[in-house]
């Protein structure tokens, strides 16, 4: 039997695949707010035959939104965007649908990445002041966040437990805290971005510490039979920075405290970053944290072949895989990947007669 394909349970959610859609943002919200966009982007996903899709980083706040066109979950109208999307979705698919929440810190207030016009001024009406746990740009070209006080930290905190109340009362079934890519928790993760000389600062124990806060705080907001777990990056690829021995110290402390699953990437912190592309190249640091944890660990990157996923699984190496650019490249990955491995998704019956003539079908 093929492992790709097996159910996997992250929490008490039970799923039938482990074929992950990973979170992509699409740049198409309105003031924070889901679009027609989003219902037809997501309505396409949701009938792949994934075991689960996640949507792409949704700000806690309007600051902390990557760009003005980010998806947001922190008001009612943002709210009331959402679920009409997820209404019309769930109307044609019973895929379990999760969220991530984030805030981009000091990598806020870009333009929308085809427009190619990087970070926004804060004087600009798409842009806006950014924070971050220390006054450091990015980069050369990046503006200079305000350092975060202590009232700032117990807000972003807030606003991650209110985001969280808001996707329970939409009925979503799991959460992703985005603490990944160079983002905010990422940013105090990181001794590069994180120069503070307080609690939240210096350390391994202080700069972690902001996670787990966070972490707390969604868990006792969200249905406690639906799973929260964490996307890391397991290293900045940078001497010096956030590394995958630091990374095992913050997935086993995430394990104590009840963390569901651990989605792990690399990079996105450092514009210094040295990343050794190439199929499955972030693998081997799911491996080294699955090994040290017991929570089920997403693998990620360059995985766009069936086999290289069911490698992945059948050597233990993580116990799903997750998907993105692979999957908007190719909506159908997973029936076309059952098909190789001899397994069946599910599908909308109105694809049932879809399946090339003399081959078995895969979808069911």
């Amino acid at each position: 039997m093929s492992q790709l394909f097996s159910p996997l349970s992250l929490g008490k959610l039970s799923l039938p695949n482990r074929i992950i859609i990973a979170p992509m943002c699409q740049y198409s919200a309105i003031n924070g707010e889901a679009t027609d966009w989003h219902t037809i982007h997501l309505g396409q996903l949701s009938l792949s035959g994934a075991g689960l899709l996640i949507m792409e980083a949704t700000a806690v706040s309007p600051e902390g939104r990557i760009s003005y066109g980010d998806l947001g979950l922190w008001n009612n109208e943002t709210q009331q965007a959402l679920g009409k999307t997820l209404n019309a979705v769930r109307q044609y698919s019973d895929m379990p649908i999760g969220i991530q929440l984030a805030h981009a810190g000091r990598k806020a207030s870009t333009g929308k990445p085809w427009d190619d016009v990087g970070a926004i001024s804060p004087s600009d009406k798409n842009g806006w002041q950014t924070i971050a746990p220390s006054a450091q740009a990015y980069d050369e070209h990046s503006f200079e966040p305000v350092a975060m006080s202590k009232a700032d930290i117990a807000q972003l905190i807030a606003d991650f437990a209110s985001a969280a109340k808001r996707a329970d009362e939409l009925g979503l079934d799991l959460i992703e805290l985005h603490g990944a890519h160079g983002y905010l928790l990422h940013q105090f993760l990181s001794p590069l971005s994180n120069k503070r000389d307080d609690e939240y600062g210096g350390n391994l124990t202080n700069r972690m510490r902001i996670v787990f806060e966070v972490f707390k705080a969604v868990r006792a907001e969200f249905n406690v039979n639906k799973p929260v777990g964490i996307r890391i990056s397991a290293t900045d690829w940078v001497e010096g920075g956030w590394d995958l021995e630091q990374s095992i110290a913050l997935a086993k402390a995430l394990d104590e405290l009840g963390c569901d699953f651990i989605h792990v990437s690399t990079a996105g912190l450092s514009p210094l970053q040295q990343i050794p592309v190439e199929p499955c190249f972030q693998v081997p640091f799911a491996t080294a944290i699955k090994q040290a944890v017991n929570m089920p660990v997403i693998a990620v990157g360059l995985i766009t072949e069936a086999q290289q996923a069911e490698n992945i699984l059948s050597e233990h190496k993580a116990d799903a895989v997750a998907l993105a650019r692979g999957i908007l490249y190719n909506p159908h990955w997973p029936w076309h990947a059952a098909a190789e491995l001899g397994a069946t998704v599910n599908a909308p019956k109105q694809y049932l007669r879809s399946s090339p003539h003399g081959k078995p079908s895969p979808i069911k």
